[in-house]
């Protein structure tokens, strides 16, 4: 029996980030790959869908093919596909509800009570932002921070930061009141970044 919901699901927005340049992939938009009959941003929408009040996605190509999945779509407000921290950008300034979290669309296994337990971490710790975190093989904690649930309110603190240059999701969420939530099953947070490693995640 899971307690109830620290945070109210209808004020959290997901955001599913999908405006990477899919470099290491040879430059495909990776959200768009198939995985299982569906484009692996399907699978993140869906998965974060379901635990969220809001959904909607981070894109930076083929708009059409994103919008044609039925949530609001909002391209980098930055130019040259800066990073993560420019999809955090662009959700917060679409965001409506007080919180908004955000999930990589490469990782279509992310665990399905996720915003729940960042939630709980959240309201037990009183954070701004809280970030995934998983147990490495020699026992160090290894964040996650694509995987981050954030204040609405801190969308001033980040046009900031990313005006001065700032790239690192890291850096940035130091400034605030920042927590992690540790996840046992570090496997659910396998993300492909290579065509090859799409392959494994299809067996």
């Amino acid at each position: 029996m899971h307690p109830t919901h620290p945070i109210p699901r209808d004020d959290i927005t997901g955001l599913v980030l999908a405006g990477g340049r899919g470099s290491r992939m040879g430059g495909v938009d990776k959200g768009l790959q198939n995985h299982q009959g569906m484009p692996l941003a399907l699978h993140a929408l869906l998965r974060l869908g379901a635990q969220v009040g809001h959904v909607m996605i981070n894109a930076n190509r083929n708009l059409a093919a994103y919008e044609s999945m039925g949530v609001p779509v909002w391209p980098d407000a930055l130019p040259d596909y800066p990073g993560p921290l420019a999809g955090f950008l662009a959700g917060l300034e679409q965001c409506d509800t007080p919180w908004l979290v955000t999930v990589p669309c490469d990782t279509p296994n992310f665990p399905a009570d996720l915003v729940q337990r960042l939630a709980e971490t959240a309201a037990a710790q009183d954070a701004e932002i809280v970030i995934a975190a998983t147990r490495e093989a020699d026992g160090s904690l290894q964040p996650q921070p694509v995987f981050c649930l954030l204040r609405a309110s801190l969308l001033e603190s980040l046009v900031q930061a990313t005006q001065a240059g700032e790239r690192k999701i890291d850096r940035w969420a130091a400034r605030h009141r920042l927590a992690q939530t540790e996840f046992e099953d570090a496997g659910a947070f396998f993300n492909a970044n290579t065509l090859a490693e799409l392959q494994s995640l299809q067996r």
